[in-house]
């Protein structure tokens, strides 16, 4: 963990230099020039995440109000028939399984009694 941190603060301290190195050197102008591709790609990184978003229809930048779809009584019906056939708690349903015995010798002795 000191380890991590050591080297975090190396890395800020040679960022600082950098920035104060470059502003003495070259002029205040050097950093908006150092700085304009990041600023660049934040934006078209915003823009795209902006464009993927209204495609979409998420939020509010859709443009477009949803319209509700009233479902027809057909498929109401099948709707509730499906919901009545789920109520039943009382049945269960069978699967066509069966347990296979293994060839292995059983000891009963040996089992635990928990078993």
């Amino acid at each position: 963990m000191i380890r991590h941190a050591l080297i975090f603060w190396i890395s800020v301290l040679l960022g600082v230099y950098g920035l104060f190195y470059g502003i003495v050197n070259y002029g205040p102008g050097w950093l908006f020039w150092e700085l304009l591709p990041s600023f660049i790609l934040v934006g078209l990184l915003y823009f795209a995440y902006r464009l993927t978003m209204k495609d979409r229809g998420y939020g509010h930048g859709s443009g477009r109000s949803r319209t509700k779809v009233k479902p027809s009584q057909k498929t109401m019906a099948k709707v509730a028939g499906v919901r009545k056939t789920q109520a039943a708690p009382g049945k269960r349903k069978t699967y066509p399984f069966q347990v296979i015995e293994g060839s292995k010798g059983k000891n009963d002795d040996q089992l635990p009694k928990y078993h």
